[in-house]
């Protein structure tokens, strides 16, 4: 019993080296109804100014802490766009981390993995 313990515990015990990702540019990927989607992004400490199918479009960035933050849209075009998105970065390797995103107050999680590139 005390080596399953041990071996749970060990299995579950990510690093979490969230300052690594507050800033630089960075990739996610994407499956979309069997395609895969890709937008890039740069985020400084305060915006996110994302890329994706040619469009461009720049959010405010407000951290919670060292591993949340939420994500404004400046210019939003729709009622949809409005609502701000809580990000929060569950663990890190090495030039990526895996996270959990939400429009604020839902409770419909979704997860995703982001890859640093510069």
């Amino acid at each position: 019993m005390l080596l399953l313990t041990i071996l749970l515990v060990s299995c579950n015990n990510h690093e979490r080296n969230c300052k690594d990702f507050r800033t630089g540019k960075f990739e996610f990927k994407q499956d979309i109804n069997g395609k895969t989607n890709t937008s890039t992004f740069i985020r400084t400490e305060k915006l996110q100014i994302e890329t994706y199918n040619g469009k461009t479009d720049t959010a405010s960035v407000r951290w919670v802490n060292d591993c949340e933050f939420i994500l404004q849209k400046l210019h939003p075009k729709n009622m949809k766009e409005q609502k701000a998105i809580s990000m929060k970065i569950l663990f890190t390797e090495k030039n990526s981390y895996t996270f959990e995103y939400a429009f604020v107050g839902s409770n419909n999680k979704q997860r995703g993995i982001v890859t640093k590139i510069e």
